[in-house]
């Protein structure tokens, strides 16, 4: 009689081929995996060999999945998926906790003048505020919902909502606005001569002020890792910043700032709420509640 053991391919090279299925090749399942190239190409082979059936063609150093491979990547895709999906639903119980997700600058700046939202919401406001730079720790099971920015579909084993998009624009203090009168002529060249404060961003990245003012030239002014430092000190008036759209709202409504042109600018990006295809109605229903949050502000 044979049982799972004896008729089934060992797990682990199946979850091997499916990544290197779905990857079109073996260098990137070999990333994905953190394990060699050639440990990816032993299990296909162990596999191939096990079933009988050629899941790759190979012509030189390029490999295609075969028809069969196909069928066996979806039905292993398919059949992980259920596993995972059971594990969530056997540990969701365990927690009564609402494990909300962001990066620490968007707590600060914009989730945290909202989170009675969530707090009202959740049974006796049993919620937990994670912060991360790591999109990855809120793929966790006990991660409720998380807001990231990033582009449409690109996760897409989730459900997502646009909840801001990615708009800048440059802001200052009142005060140093009164000393400097001349940012409030839509110039872009206006900020050559004033200190400027910078948030820390990739070489030619269109959120920087060498982006705005359309130069090459390098500027002068401390740089910034963390947003909300870069804003502290602007509140202060020490300085022009590039500031998000929704970030800066409650410090342009408190007078702490002001905005120096009607313009802005846009990223690519946006910002989104992730959360499970499965999510529950008290997720949807914070969820629900920070979308329409931006509607009323």
């Amino acid at each position: 009689m044979k049982t799972l053991k004896t008729s089934l391919p060992l797990l682990n090279a199946m979850v091997v081929f499916e990544a290197a299925a779905r990857h079109g090749g073996l260098t990137l399942a070999a990333q994905e995996l953190n394990i060699a190239q050639s440990a990816v190409s032993r299990h296909v082979a162990n596999l191939e060999r096990q079933l009988s059936v050629e899941l790759f063609t190979r012509k030189g150093n390029r490999v295609a999945v075969t028809g069969a491979g196909n069928t066996l990547a979806e039905a292993i895709r398919e059949g992980l998926s259920t596993i995972r999906q059971a594990v969530e639903d056997l540990t969701a119980h365990d927690s009564d906790t609402f494990v909300v997700g962001c990066s620490h600058d968007l707590a600060q700046a914009w989730l945290m003048p909202r989170f009675d939202l969530i707090t009202s919401r959740v049974a006796d406001g049993r919620v937990l505020l994670q912060t991360s730079t790591d999109y990855r720790d809120f793929d966790q099971p006990e991660v409720a919902l998380s807001i990231r920015f990033g582009e449409a579909g690109q996760w897409p084993e989730f459900l997502t909502e646009k909840l801001l998009d990615g708009e800048w624009f440059p802001v200052c203090a009142p005060a140093f606005l009164a000393r400097y009168p001349a940012l409030g002529s839509e110039e872009p060249e206006a900020f050559m001569t004033v200190p400027l404060l910078h948030q820390v961003t990739p070489p030619g990245a269109i959120d920087s002020w060498q982006s705005w003012i359309g130069t090459d030239r390098k500027l002068d002014g401390p740089r910034f890792t963390g947003y909300m430092s870069m804003i502290h000190e602007t509140i202060a008036g020490r300085g022009a910043a590039l500031a998000w759209a929704g970030f800066a709202d409650e410090h342009l409504r408190r007078g702490q700032l002001v905005r120096l042109t009607k313009t802005s600018r846009r990223h690519a990006g946006s910002f989104h709420i992730v959360m499970r295809k499965n999510a529950g109605p008290v997720v949807r229903a914070v969820a629900q509640a920070l979308l329409d949050s931006v509607g009323d502000s």
